[in-house]
Formats: C-alpha cells, structure tokens, sequence
C-alpha cells in the first residue's frame, strides 16, 4: 500500500505550512493558465502602474546614467549570445549528445573581445577551461556582470584561454531529449546522479575531442562544484582528463536552510516536494512573474526570499548588477534534483539519490555515498566565510588530505563569488593563480602573468596570506593549508 510520505513525519505545526503552500502553487498554477490569456494591454498597464506605486511609495525613479543603462540592457538581453554582443565577444554554440539521449547546448569564447572566431574544426591550440553554473542556473549567470573585468570568462579569454560554458539538461539550453518531450514526467526524472554519470563526463569529452586538448581545467560554482566532485569520484579516468577543479562557493553537504518551518519540512519528508511541484519542473513560473513584475519589485522579492531561506543579505552585490543579474538567475530544473539536495541535507552526506526513502521504515541499507575521497586531481576550494550553504570542515574530511588547496572569502555570501563588486581582487587572482600552476602550456605563464598585470593584479598582490605561521591581510593567523583573501571595502 503507497504511503504518503509527510504523515507521521511532520510535528504538529509543520501540517498548516504544507496546507498553505498547497494552497499558494494550486494558486500560482492558477495564474499561469490565466495570464497568457489576459491581453497584452492589461499586463502592460499593471505593469506601468505597479511602478508608478513603487516610485511613489518606496523608491524615486534613479536619473538615466550609462550605467544604469548597461545594466538595463543586460538584464534585456534575451541569451548568451546577446550577451556576448553587448561585451564585444564572439562565441560558439555546440550540442553534446549523452549517453542517455539528452542534448545538451554549450557555449564557447575562444578569442579575445574583437577578434574573429577560428574556422570550424580547427583548433586554436589554447588551454582549455570549462566552466559550469549552479543548481536553477544557466551559462548566461557567468557573464551578465555590468563590468567585463567581473565577467570571468571574458577575463580568461582575454588572458589566452579557450572557454567553455556548460548547461544541464532540462535548462534553458538543454530542454531537449531523443527519447522525452518536456512535457513529459519521464524527461525531468533526473538527479544529481545523472550529473554526474553523464552531464559532465560527456560534455568533458565532447571539448577535448574538439578542440584536440589533453586535458582540461574545471571551473565550477555551487551545484557545478558538487557535479564535479561526485563525477570525478565515480569516473577515475576523468580525473586524467581535468588538470585541476576550482570550486566556488562549493557545494557538498549544506547544513540546511535559514527558515526554520521549511528547513524542518524538506529534512523530515524531502519527497514532500513531489506532492508541492510534481515530477516535472520545480518554480517553472519564475519566467511568468518576471515577466509580469517591475524589476525593481521582482529584484525585492529575490533578496526577500534569500534573506529568509538563506540569511544572504547581499551586501556586496550592486543594486544595478543586481537589476542586469536577477533576469537571468533562474532556469528549468528538475524537482527531483532539489529533492536530492535535501535527502543530502537530512543525512548529513554527499548521497546518491536514494529512490526508496520512504519505502519502508527501518531499513537495513544505507544510501550509497560518493566517493569523494578518490578524487585524484588537484582540487582548489574558494567559499566565503559567511557563506550559509558551505560547511567547509565536512566538506575537507569527504576529501583527499594531499591535493586540496582552500582560500577562505572574508565576507563574502554564495552569490558574492558571481556578482561581488570586488571579485576581480579577490576572487580572479586565485582562480589565475590556480590556472596558471596546471596550465598544459609552459608559455601559459607568461600570458597569465601579462593577464594579472594587465588589470592591476600583479601576481601576489591581493590580500591574503598562507597559514605555517603566516598571517592574511588582516593580521589573523589561519588554520590548516587555507588561504585567506579580504572582501575589498
């Protein structure tokens, strides 16, 4: 007999919260049958209206300046290659078939700002970096900064590398399959797990088959870090193919959530989730009420909803950058994927995904956990210190003790490593740093030195310090093999 999945789980007070959130998607899916049927008119003047209260009542409208309008036309920009265009950059589109039929689109910049692209098929002898977003993301979060020194991937391809920008399937880019529409349930029953065992891998290999490379080096942030940490756990022949894996702002076995009734909600019954969104797309309304929201308004309900779920108050992130930024967070997910995430925080543990959760209690088994402590490439880890997702002493004891490096953010939350205002002191010297060690080409150290003088970070000069006796910037001595880089004021 099927069980459902919350009953007997849930203290008292936790049933009336599922109950309202019951009642606010049966609403929200309401108003997504609607709207496409109410004339564009009336979106328009509720629209217009709305912003007319918000300057009214919260704000006064800012005065046109270039760079508010910047960031009005990155949040505008409809894709990655719009995006690339406002910066002056030529990119790649490619298609990468898994081994399980899903098609995935990624993107390439493999020239400088300017310059025109190498004829197809050629290659451009470059190293080669690949770079892959976080959980609800797409490739366009990497590079809809307001400054293209903040953008990491025109940094490194202005400093000689080649680069590549992976999507998940069931994204933006990816909503594609040989065996499943969209539509269907079955096109969204993936996890974590299918990340890893096809995602990654899969597109690693597509890139180096491309562009003739021997390896290549992995940049990941959040959910891209934990992809990269279970695929080269379970492939030990991609851990050959990737020199070295800089995680930010890495993601392995969060604590939890900041909001108490649905931190206890998703840790007692994580399929709860199923009877909220279904088994198909989890939040796929977002794009509707972007659409429909004033900017200012929509970018008020995003820091809202990370204050509360997350404690991030967003400090080091622009109101501007975050007015280009926000359009361009959310893409499809799958919610079985978010399930996972809290089956891996209920437990405590980097899990695979465990489909028999709630089959039956008392269970003599244990869900499989990732092998972390296999990696064999170099590993370098970047994560803010304020940062409510990263517990980074669990995350270094499911690691191997003699090929990871950490550097610890001073003030900086998880979004700060994308968005900050200063993550190109900061952030970008290490991750150079990082590259330049493991680079295939011996001359890549000149270009990277170029690179770093180039935008005043001579190699070495950002504040930081080592540990074995060393101090960082701010006088405090560190623990461990940790380095230390502070949030500039």
């Amino acid at each position: 007999m099927p069980t459902i999945p919350f009953i007997g789980r849930l203290r008292s007070h936790e049933y009336p919260a599922v109950f309202i959130s019951l009642l606010l998607v049966f609403f929200e899916s309401i108003l997504h049958i609607i709207i496409p049927f109410i004339p564009k008119s009336i979106i328009n003047w509720c629209y217009l209206k709305s912003a007319k209260l918000f300057h009214r009542y919260v704000s006064s409208p800012a005065p046109p300046s270039p760079q508010r309008r910047l960031a009005d036309r990155i949040r505008r920009a409809r894709d990655f290659e719009a995006l690339c265009n406002i910066f002056g950059y030529q990119h790649e589109e490619h298609v990468v078939q898994t081994k399980d039929g899903y098609l995935l689109g990624i993107h390439r910049i493999p020239v400088r700002a300017g310059d025109a692209l190498p004829r197809p098929g050629t290659s451009t002898g470059k190293p080669v970096v690949y770079l892959h977003h976080g959980l609800l993301m797409n490739s366009e979060v990497w590079i809809c900064t307001t400054d293209a020194r903040r953008a990491l991937p025109f940094v490194l391809a202005e400093a000689g590398f080649d680069v590549w920008l992976g999507n998940n399937r069931g994204n933006k880019y990816s909503k594609k399959s040989n065996h499943h529409n969209p539509a269907h349930p079955k096109f969204w029953d993936f996890s974590i797990d299918d990340f890893a065992w096809y995602d990654i891998p899969d597109s690693i290999e597509y890139i180096l088959q491309t562009t003739g490379a021997k390896s290549l080096s992995y940049v990941g942030f959040s959910q891209g870090t934990a992809q990269a940490f279970a695929a080269l756990s379970i492939h030990p022949q991609l851990n050959q193919k990737v020199n070295v894996f800089i995680a930010l702002a890495p993601a392995m076995s969060p604590a939890g959530l900041s909001a108490p009734i649905v931190d206890g909600l998703m840790k007692a019954s994580p399929s709860l989730l199923f009877l909220v969104f279904g088994r198909r797309a989890i939040l796929s309304s977002a794009a509707m009420w972007q659409s429909i929201l004033y900017p200012p308004i929509f970018n008020r309900v995003i820091d809202v909803s990370l204050d509360w779920l997350f404690r991030w108050r967003s400090k080091n992130i622009s109101s501007l950058q975050k007015m280009a930024a926000y359009a361009h967070l959310y893409s499809f997910a799958s919610t079985k994927s978010v399930v996972h995430w809290f089956q891996i925080m209920r437990h405590g543990r980097f899990l695979m995904y465990d489909d028999d959760a709630y089959g039956s209690r008392g269970r003599s088994y244990c869900p499989v956990r990732f092998p972390t402590r296999n990696i064999a490439t170099d590993v370098v880890l970047l994560y803010g210190d304020t940062d409510s997702l990263v517990d980074i002493d669990v995350m270094r004891a499911s690691l191997p003790d003699h090929n990871v490096e950490v550097h610890r953010l001073h003030g900086y939350e998880h979004l700060d490593v994308l968005w900050g205002e200063n993550v190109h002191k900061d952030v970008f010297p290490d991750v150079l740093d990082s590259l330049r060690k493991h680079a295939e080409r011996p001359d890549m150290i000149k270009l990277l030195e170029h690179a770093l003088e180039n935008a005043g970070w001579a190699s070495g000069s950002h504040a930081k310090g080592t540990t074995n006796g060393h101090t960082n910037g701010n006088g405090n001595v560190l623990s461990g093999d940790e380095t230390s880089t502070s949030a500039a004021a």
